[in-house]
């Protein structure tokens, strides 16, 4: 699963440094909105031919990880 993980990345000059895929202006918001939209993993294979299935594995992973924080704050009404 780490190896997963090595497929996001975080770079200040790609994408205002919000977490990417593989380095390619693929942000990790992109693919989650794609997926929550109703989109499949083939789908979105198919239209980002420079996306592979374990980068959208690996997306998820990211976003499982970012929810086992210990709390979460209210930031907007």
């Amino acid at each position: 699963m780490e190896n997963l993980l090595q497929r996001i990345t975080h770079d200040p000059e790609i994408c205002h440094g919000k977490p990417c895929i593989r380095g390619l202006r693929y942000p990790v918001e992109f693919v989650l909105e794609l997926l929550s939209a109703g989109m499949t993993i083939d789908e979105i294979l198919a239209d980002y031919d420079d996306l592979e299935r374990e980068d959208i594995l690996a997306v998820l992973l990211f976003a499982a990880r970012l929810t086992q924080v210990k709390s979460i704050h209210k930031i907007a009404s």
